[in-house]
């Protein structure tokens, strides 16, 4: 079920009703029903796999609690309290393996053998990538790294556990919750408010505008020319992949703000996962900006247990770059994907080399790194670094993501920018007039956000007929301006895939 589906519409009106409408008492069975009715709707029999991680790591952080009471005072290193956390982390790993890297793994082992002149017989299994298995999965080995931690005590529950693991906002593409957030709140019984309302559906909405208005329609543009990249100029492909950038953020961000949205309607309250990435000036300002969730997940149940920058340089080094390249895999099963999160793990080591430098640099020259000129000039910089990475991520295959960037390199001409066939790939002006509104548009609310002001509590603040106004206006923006027709009624945001 699509957030940006019809069925959507009828479903999430139904939930909210019956869930203000209940006891208070059983709400959240109400929404653990739900839930799981909503990730049905892609792969019924996928549900067993939730419900696998679920019991899986409830069962762990039981376990976990005993030990420590065994164990006084509650110690870490503890084999009573290793072995659940163990028997978790690998259970719903090797789940995760199986079904989303089997194929890649087997294939470059069987590629391997064959050097050597060996063929290895491949297994059959006729097998889809369970939508959002690797979101809910990492959500659920957070939750028992944080039990085995003491962060956090141990559910007792299993439905309100079983809720936290499957709440359907977040479910399929986050943001990663951590059960101090989101578990916390299933506890206290949560009542409806109007101004969570409102706030919700303006959530809601800009979230709607950010997916059929700015990404879809960017989506039109772009995938015919890198779907058959050699029958275009290489100048054609070099602007895709800029727009890419602005389709998988607006994507992405689009989601989350419709689950942002939709949560807090019930009166949830889920983490922000983007704050203006691509307003950035540097790229370790982008990674702190970018899918928030995941990186803060990597790092804190990763990064810092490898060490961090507790060790020495050349140890910090070799942890940021086991990260990134966790973080490319994680994000599918290619070594394209893998390239992507190297290239950002270097950008980063290389940044952190290069800032001494680059300080003394601008010291010498005198030049005013606070002004606007250097943060324009450093973050256009920021974004050709990222972009670049992007191109492995958009093209998936290590050799059509070569190929591509061989085509642009030789085919490289700025004049043809503004030649009448470079504006003929976005079909008609009426188009390219769209885009720049909406790129005007999500600049103002980045830059409002960037400066720490909520534009949408600011609307919520206005006297009735500016806020009716406003409503109106994204409204029509939506209803005129989305992609809609055929094959375009569901359009799949990017992330379900992961």
């Amino acid at each position: 079920m699509q957030f940006n589906s019809l069925q959507f519409l009828i479903f999430f009106p139904v939930v909210v009703l019956l869930y203000f409408a209940i006891p208070k008492k059983i709400r959240y069975v109400w929404l653990l029903i739900a839930s799981y009715y909503f990730y049905m709707c892609w792969n019924a029999r996928y549900a067993l796999l939730l419900l696998f991680s679920t019991a899986i790591t409830y069962l762990s952080g039981i376990f976990i609690s005993l030990a420590n009471k065994k164990t006084q005072p509650a110690r870490h290193d503890s084999g009573w309290k290793k072995l659940p956390v163990a028997l978790s982390v690998i259970s719903n790993l090797s789940v995760l393996f199986f079904f989303k890297y089997f194929e890649f793994f087997f294939y470059n082992v069987n590629s391997l053998f064959l050097r050597l002149g060996i063929e290895l017989n491949h297994p059959e299994f006729d097998v889809l990538l369970p939508v959002g298995i690797s979101f809910y999965t990492f959500q659920a080995l957070g939750y028992t790294i944080d039990v085995y931690r003491n962060t956090i005590p141990a559910e007792k529950n299993f439905f309100r556990y079983a809720l936290f693991v499957s709440f359907f906002p977040q479910l399929v593409a986050g943001p990663i919750e951590r059960s101090k957030n989101l578990l916390t709140q299933i506890h206290e019984a949560t009542h409806f408010q109007v101004e969570n309302a409102r706030y919700g559906l303006l959530t809601m909405a800009y979230g709607l505008i950010l997916k059929i208005v700015i990404a879809d329609r960017i989506a039109l543009i772009i995938d015919p020319i890198l779907s058959d990249f050699n029958d275009y100029k290489g100048m054609r492909s070099a602007v895709c992949i800029v727009l890419f950038a602005f389709q998988i953020y607006c994507d992405f961000h689009g989601y989350t703000q419709i689950a942002i949205g939709s949560a807090r309607i019930l009166g949830f309250h889920l983490q922000e996962n983007f704050n203006a990435p691509y307003l950035a000036t540097n790229v370790k300002d982008f990674w702190r900006r970018w899918h928030i969730s995941l990186t803060s997940w990597f790092t804190d149940y990763l990064y810092i247990p490898l060490g961090g920058n507790r060790k020495g340089k050349a140890r910090k080094y070799i942890n940021t770059m086991i990260v990134f390249l966790c973080s490319g895999l994680w994000h599918g099963a290619s070594w394209a994907y893998v390239i992507w999160g190297g290239l950002n793990g270097l950008y980063l080591i290389g940044y952190d080399l290069l800032s001494p430098l680059l300080q003394r640099l601008t010291t010498r020259l005198k030049i005013d790194t606070v002004s606007a000129g250097w943060k324009l000039f450093s973050g256009m910089i920021t974004f050709l670094f990222i972009d670049y990475a992007w191109i492995y991520f958009r093209m998936k295959g290590l050799k059509d993501a070569l190929r591509l960037q061989i085509k642009i390199l030789r085919e490289f001409h700025l004049p043809y920018l503004l030649s009448g066939d470079m504006l003929m790939m976005f079909q008609d002006y009426q188009t390219l007039l769209v885009l720049v509104l909406a790129f005007l548009f999500l600049f103002l609310t980045d830059y409002l956000h960037n400066k720490g002001i909520d534009w949408k509590e600011k609307i919520l603040q206005q006297q009735l007929v500016w806020r009716w106004l406003t409503y109106f206006t994204m409204l029509f923006v939506i209803l005129l301006f989305g992609v809609y027709g055929t094959g375009n009624e569901q359009t799949q945001f990017i992330y379900f895939q992961f």
